[in-house]
């Protein structure tokens, strides 16, 4: 296993770890984790993020990550900590499938539940989430 794996491996866990423990409690994280996840599953014409995923192109998965480090170290550094998070989510995501470890290939899918589980509450509640 790659240094760059075991790092992923480490931050897959702890993200898992944090959204089983309080992020779902958190509505306003999973309502924006949600609304990123519907705006890529709409844009590429998918019902759901996990739908999404199987639809991109080596040249889109590219570009989405790409677009995620932008736009995750944008809001990180300007105080959005939710949005990077729920960015960061996203990525590993996208990222968990592509590697030959199973403990993270596991993991995405469990990331990809809580992500389309997101997606829905936030298409259930596109107003405004409760808080």
């Amino acid at each position: 296993m790659t240094d760059k794996q075991t790092e992923l491996k480490a931050r897959l866990a702890a993200v898992l770890a944090d959204l089983n423990q309080s992020g779902r409690k958190d509505t306003e994280a999973m309502w924006l984790l949600g609304g990123f996840a519907s705006e890529l599953a709409t844009r590429l014409k998918a019902p759901s993020w996990s739908a999404a995923k199987a639809r991109i192109t080596r040249s889109t998965y590219n570009t989405l990550l790409d677009r995620f480090r932008i736009e995750g170290n944008a809001h990180y550094r300007e105080g959005r900590a939710k949005q990077a998070y729920a960015i960061q989510a996203l990525a590993m995501s996208l990222i968990a499938p592509t590697q030959d470890d199973a403990e993270i290939v596991a993991g995405g899918k469990q990331l990809d539940t809580i992500i389309d589980r997101a997606l829905l509450f936030y298409r259930q509640t596109k107003a405004s989430p409760a808080k």
